[in-house]
């Protein structure tokens, strides 16, 4: 995981936690396994995993055709929109098509950039959504933010950012956990532990505690 994506990773007291690390680490004992989480930067944590420093992301990585070339995905674990963010004072993009020629803000390497791409040629990347959340309050460093709906909506809720949510989600994402090409065996004890935690409320029970919702369902 990146470490950088508050709820579902990030770096408290010296600790990776959050969401995606409780995850793992629950899926882990459904596996008999001990968990390891490691961090690695977005941009290169697909070739790290083909060159084996870890065996699995859950670093809530989107499903796309193109990572597929690369990787094996287990079944997905949570689904969540691409949303537009803006600050508060802002009032000259109220839907998608004020996005064009917009300056927008997105994590490198993300699905996000390249729907990004679609309306402007001036999107600046980032390490972190967080980073990119933040300079929205930067008075001429950004006009918006794509970034995931729940990651925005928590730097609002637990941040205090004053940001807000534009429209409703351009597209909607399936989350999953990809493992290195024919590695079938670590993919189908992953896909087991996942239908395990689901079935017995260790899934809702972590969900709830970052969203107050079950985001399985």
């Amino acid at each position: 995981m990146s470490g950088l994506y508050p709820p579902f990773n990030y770096q408290e007291n010296g600790q990776l936690v959050g969401f995606d690390v409780e995850i793992g680490n629950a899926l882990a004992k459904k596996m008999g396994m001990n968990p390891k989480p490691v961090t690695n930067p977005w941009q290169t944590i697909l070739a790290a995993l083909k060159a084996d420093k870890f065996q699995a992301i859950i670093g809530s990585m989107a499903i796309t055709e193109e990572r597929k070339k690369e990787v094996d995905f287990s079944a997905p674990y949570y689904e969540s929109g691409a949303q537009i963010f803006v600050a508060n004072d802002q009032s000259a993009i109220s839907s998608p098509d004020d996005l064009k020629g917009k300056k927008i803000g997105v994590v490198v390497s993300s699905t996000f950039e390249e729907v990004a791409k679609k309306y402007t040629d001036q999107v600046q990347t980032y390490d972190s959504d967080v980073t990119a959340l933040q300079d929205l309050l930067v008075p001429g460093r950004l006009d918006a933010v794509i970034t995931d709906e729940l990651v925005g909506k928590y730097a609002i809720t637990k941040n205090q950012l004053p940001i807000k949510a534009v429209g409703e989600p351009l597209f909607l994402d399936q989350m999953a956990i990809p493992v290195k090409k024919g590695n079938t065996e670590l993919l189908n004890k992953i896909n087991k532990a996942l239908e395990e935690i689901k079935k017995d409320g260790t899934y809702a029970e972590i969900s709830k505690k970052y969203f107050g919702e079950d985001i399985s369902q």
